[in-house]
Formats: structure tokens, C-alpha cells, sequence
């Protein structure tokens, strides 16, 4: 069944930007010790869901990586949405910048909504956020919580390299941030 309704995906600066857009549910995903995201200020969401976790894909001292708990609360968000359909309007998916757990999420719902919809969840991820790079954790999580066999997976390395095609500045990012071992080896 397909996701009856938009998705937006953005980072903490731009929330503001979403009032009198119609939002109705947000799904917020943030480090642990970071400040409430000012959703309730700008929004009035029929639904919200704060998750609280790191930017990372290893275990690393000090930081609080993706668990898959942190996955089956994504799935739950969308298990809420889709029974949510007289009040759903658009979804708005965030974390601090708008560029791998927001997207990753984004990706996660769509593709709980469409059994098989790997390919197409990654294309339609590229139309809303073209400059993204999802947290492989999460989608690894996803795949297996999915029973995607590796399809899930499978699209994200798809769109890593279109991503590194399009906008090569985005591997010094990756690098930057401790994940150069996601950037394919083509």
C-alpha cells in the first residue's frame, strides 16, 4: 500500500520553514543530549515521535549508535501514520541536518508502505533530498525488520553511487564524519 500522503525531510534549521504547510505528523531524530527541536513551536503535528540517538554506524566510546530499537520506533511511527489517515496530511522526517537519519527514516517508511518498493523508495528519496547520504546502519536494520533480503541494502549502495556521481564534495563529507568505509568501491 503506498504511503498515502507527502514526505518531507529537513534538519533542525529549517522546521520553521514547514508552518502553515500542513504537516500533521513528525518524526524527529536527534543526538541524546541535544535540545528539544522546536517542533511544538512551529507545528501543531496530530503526531510526533522524538528519537534520540547518534550519526554513526559503529560502536564508538561516547556516542549512542542506531540500534535496532531505534528502527522497529521508525516502523511504529509509520504503523501510526498509515492508521492515522483521517488526520494525515504530510509527514515531516528530521534529524540536525537533514542528510542520513532523516533520510534513512524517510526511506524506512516508504518502503514499509510498499512491499518490493527498494528502487523506487531511493528514487523518490533523490526527488525530495537530493544531497543525502542515509545511515546504512538504519537501512541494514530496516532490510532485515523488513525481510528485504538485502534488497533494501542492495538500493542504498545503488544510490550512493549515483549520489557520488552528482555531488562528489559529498565523500569528503562522509570521510570527514568517520564513515569513509560506506562510500562504495566502484
Amino acid at each position: 500500500m503506498p504511503l498515502p500522503t507527502r514526505i518531507s525531510i529537513c534538519g533542525i534549521p529549517e522546521i520553521a520553514g514547514f508552518r502553515g504547510q500542513g504537516v500533521t505528523h513528525v518524526l524527529s531524530m536527534i543526538d541524546p543530549a541535544a535540545e528539544e527541536p522546536p517542533v511544538a513551536e512551529h507545528l501543531s503535528p496530530a503526531h510526533w515521535s522524538l528519537l534520540r540517538f547518534h550519526d554513526v554506524i559503529g560502536e564508538y566510546p561516547g556516542y549512542q549508535a542506531p540500534v535496532v530499537e531505534n528502527v522497529r520506533a521508525v516502523l511504529d511511527f509509520g504503523d501510526r501514520v498509515l492508521g492515522d489517515r483521517p488526520k494525515l496530511g504530510k509527514i515531516l522526517v528530521h534529524c540536525h541536518m537533514g542528510i542520513s537519519r532523516s533520510t534513512a527514516a524517510a526511506v524506512i517508511l516508504m518502503a514499509q508502505a510498499e512491499a518490493g518498493s527498494e528502487v523506487q523508495a531511493f528514487a523518490a528519496l533523490h526527488r525530495i533530498r537530493p544531497r543525502c547520504w542515509p545511515n546504512s546502519r538504519m537501512i541494514g536494520y530496516a532490510d532485515d525488520l523488513l525481510g528485504r533480503g538485502g534488497g533494501l541494502v542492495a538500493a542504498l549502495k545503488a544510490h550512493q553511487r549515483e549520489i557520488l556521481r552528482n555531488h562528489p564534495d559529498i565523500a569528503d563529507l562522509v570521510r570527514n564524519v568517520g564513515r569513509g568505509n560506506e562510500i562504495p568501491a566502484d
